[in-house]
């Protein structure tokens, strides 16, 4: 049975009893049996405050929107934002309620997915302010694969904040052990470990039920898919938001979605198989607009190469609609372009590599990486 840190809390009280505590979680932080983790730790260890990362304690925030501070209407605990329009850092006024903070977030293992960026900087914070983190440490749903670019020096934003590759392969505990080894930050860090977790699990084989980790995010196969199907955010095409299939649509007004269906088949890549796709987002981009495109449907998760089919898809749509595709621009000079904040570089800023000789880079740097993070592995 794996058993996520939340699940056999008791094992925390050495650091836990007798502690003001503060809890950074969302809507995902749940036990094996779906109660709110909120709830099952403060029954055993009383809370004092809350602290929400974006998309908030419960879920409840759309992904970008911030988040103020309010009353959590359950518990009548303080809430504060940890994703507000002027910081995402623990106050020295919040750090002075506490005296260990708890993190217990379900990530999905992309770079660019801000959970973990909430992580490093609250253990920068409690560093600075003397104050212990505890890690309730939660499986990987998408296993210990890793894949794709390493984030370049210069390309860090809070979508990505650490030089990670796109799919790192670490569970929150493992990449806290990891940042506070190799920048040295000083933070008294405690992992509790999951238990009967394996790094070549993926998320169905835990017998865990899946809550979505944010609203787009409604399932395992999405977050199998978002890490290379992402980077579609960073151009003129839906991503599917709006719709009830986010990340595995894509499409936009100017596509052929027969056509755009034939090539990606074309390519055989692993594990995965295209049908033409045609639908109308109710939000975000090309809201209101029939879009064509493709439904991307996995037929083998653990052949799937994510990185391989979000890249190749945008290559495809480039290389069919030179005039219509585009990048996003930032919103001011000052901003790194969206592609870059993905990407973790500048490599489809401008002229676009040869595909294979991109795949091979971040071959050669995911490789790099893995090698570097095996230090930190708490998981076979």
């Amino acid at each position: 049975m794996v058993l996520n840190g939340l699940d056999h809390l008791a094992d925390a009280a050495p650091w836990l009893r007798g502690r003001r505590l503060g809890l950074i979680t969302s809507t995902s932080g749940v036990t094996r049996t779906l109660a709110p983790g909120i709830d099952a730790i403060h029954s055993q260890f009383p809370l004092t405050a809350l602290f929400g990362p974006e998309h908030g304690v419960r879920g409840d925030h759309d992904a970008g929107a911030t988040v103020e501070t309010y009353t959590d209407p359950a518990t009548g605990l303080p809430v504060y934002s940890l994703y507000r329009k002027d910081s995402q850092h623990m106050t020295p006024e919040m750090l002075d309620l506490v005296d260990t903070v708890i993190y217990d977030i379900q990530d999905i293992g992309a770079r660019f997915y801000t959970y973990i960026s909430t992580l490093l900087y609250v253990m920068r914070d409690c560093a600075a302010a003397g104050k212990e983190l505890v890690v309730l440490d939660r499986i990987n749903p998408l296993g210990g694969k890793i894949e794709g670019g390493m984030l370049q020096p210069g390309f860090e934003s809070f979508v990505g904040v650490y030089p990670l590759t796109t799919r790192y392969g670490l569970t929150p505990g493992e990449f806290a052990r990891l940042a506070n080894e190799e920048q040295r930050i000083g933070c008294t860090l405690h992992v509790l470990p999951v238990q009967g977790w394996r790094r070549k699990m993926l998320f169905p084989e835990t017998g865990l039920t899946w809550m979505m980790p944010s609203p787009a995010i409604p399932h395992f196969e999405t977050a199998l898919l978002y890490p290379g199907v992402c980077l579609a955010e960073a151009t003129n095409l839906s991503e599917g938001r709006g719709t009830s299939a986010p990340f595995e649509l894509i499409g936009a007004p100017f596509i052929n979605g027969a056509a755009l269906t034939a090539r990606m088949n074309e390519l055989k890549l692993p594990g995965v198989a295209f049908t033409a796709a045609y639908f109308t987002p109710s939000a975000s981009k090309h809201a209101n607009q029939r879009c064509e495109g493709v439904h991307i449907h996995l037929t083998d998760t653990n052949a799937f190469d994510t990185i391989r089919t979000g890249t190749a898809l945008l290559y495809a749509i480039r290389e069919m609609y030179p005039a219509a595709f585009a990048l996003r621009q930032p919103e001011n000079e000052h901003v790194l372009l969206p592609i870059n904040r993905l990407t973790g570089s500048d490599v489809l800023a401008g002229e676009w590599p040869d595909f294979d000789a991109l795949m091979t880079r971040w071959e050669r740097e995911s490789a790099a990486f893995k090698a570097r993070a095996a230090k930190a592995y708490l998981y076979e």
